[in-house]
């Protein structure tokens, strides 16, 4: 039995200017939580100047067709989506073409990139340089939900395009997948504009232990029964809303986006300088400490192989039940560069395939704050990079910056709710 919440038009206060977003996205991989954001994009897409959707796999199955698989069964629902559309006020414009929005889906990188952070271009990051390169005087909003894969490339093919787009990151585990295209660009693009949301999107995902219907029973009080889209839904986390990306998409549906100190239903941000960067040579234990989400890179000596090329891969680590490739830097250097994430002490075992490599054991130690204090080995960034708020009254439950998402949940989850109301 869950609790109604009764819904009415929520008003939003407008952004200046319809925004031009590509989306990097890899729904049908890792997470499915992606597939219910990607139902969210569609049947808010009369919001944006969609300009492409591209699949950024940087781990799992996630796939482009698996995108035009979702377009295939918005567009069985377009007609009453429309219908009710013309009756709003608030219309920003009109719904996106079914035909329109697989002509800009693309396929990027599938896989994390190498220890240098790119490889070769790809029809996504080729897709990105294209748009950037547009003659329109609105930035391009570069909205990822995993991996950086596909940016890092397009930066690195195209640099021109650094003060044409503006990224929109949901980090936190996603670094992990892709901490070597994140060094990549915090080391050659710190002065690009740059949100890294790595804990306030948490605050938009549903409470599984309460079942009002913006939460536990979102599914049956407004979606279960709504079209196409709907029947989808049940496929995702039994229907439960996590939605742990659509805050980017609401970022730019509220308030200005150009300004991330401000507040919105998508988070508000503030200027990060420095992303933390902890090395060590040799084993560690609990007695050494990192930031949340900071960088770790684990440098371990072993045998000189000069058969074996520096960047080549060839040691595990293992850490949370979770396995993340190392390397050999030459001259018997071994090196594992791994994204925290979850707080406490943590153990892990490094092995390598290397003959005569002796197996490292130890552990490390996550603190909550980021970016917290400087250290010498962490990366500066320039005036654009923002971050989650770090104001104790901003957290929800111990995530940093949660709140400043939290506050405008049920307001987006009612408007949302009103959508699907249009299907039934």
């Amino acid at each position: 039995m869950y609790i109604f919440v009764s819904i009415q038009a929520y008003s939003q206060n407008p952004v200046p200017e319809c925004p031009r977003i590509v989306i990097s996205t890899d729904c049908g991989g890792t997470d499915p939580d992606d597939n219910q954001s990607i139902a969210h994009l569609l049947m808010y897409s009369n919001e944006f100047d969609i300009e492409g959707i591209i699949s950024s796999p940087s781990y799992g199955s996630g796939s482009k067709e698996e995108i035009i698989r979702m377009i295939d069964i918005y567009e069985k629902d377009l007609p009453k989506l429309k219908k009710h559309l013309k009756k709003q006020k608030k219309n920003k414009g009109k719904l996106a073409s079914p035909k329109y929005l697989k002509s800009v889906t693309k396929q990027g990188r599938k896989g994390g990139a190498p220890l240098c952070g790119y490889q070769t271009s790809t029809e996504g990051s080729e897709w990105i340089v294209k748009c950037a390169r547009k003659n329109d005087q609105r930035k391009l909003y570069v909205l990822v939900w995993g991996g950086l894969d596909d940016v890092a490339q397009a930066l690195h093919d195209a640099p021109d395009i650094k003060d044409k787009i503006r990224v929109y990151w949901i980090g936190g585990p996603n670094k992990k997948w892709s901490v070597n295209t994140y060094v990549y660009l915090v080391e050659n693009f710190p002065d690009l504009w740059f949100i890294e949301n790595n804990a306030s999107y948490r605050g938009f995902i549903y409470d599984s232990k309460v079942k009002d219907s913006l939460n536990a029973g979102y599914y049956d009080a407004y979606i279960k029964g709504a079209g196409h889209l709907g029947a989808d839904f049940i496929n995702y986390y039994k229907g439960n809303p996590k939605l742990g990306d659509t805050p980017s998409l609401l970022y730019m549906m509220d308030g200005d986006p150009a300004d991330p100190g401000k507040e919105s239903w998508g988070g508000s941000f503030e200027l990060c300088t420095h992303s933390p960067r902890k090395v060590f040579y040799g084993t560690t234990s609990e007695k050494d400490t990192i930031q949340a989400y900071g960088i770790m890179e684990l440098h371990m000596q072993g045998p000189v192989r000069n058969d074996i090329k520096p960047g080549t891969p060839c040691l595990t680590l293992d850490i949370l039940r979770q396995k993340w490739e190392g390397y050999y830097m030459g001259n018997g250097d071994y090196m594992v560069r791994y994204s925290t994430y979850t707080y406490g002490t943590h153990p892990y075992t490094v092995t390598s395939t290397v003959d005569g490599f002796t197996t490292v054991n130890g552990s490390i130690t996550v603190d909550k704050l980021w970016p917290g204090s400087r250290s010498a080995t962490d990366y500066t960034v320039g005036k654009n990079w923002y971050t989650d708020c770090k104001s104790p009254e901003l957290f929800r439950q111990d995530l940093q910056g949660a709140q400043t998402v939290y506050k405008w949940r049920a307001d987006a989850m009612k408007d949302w709710a009103e959508r699907w109301a249009w299907l039934k």
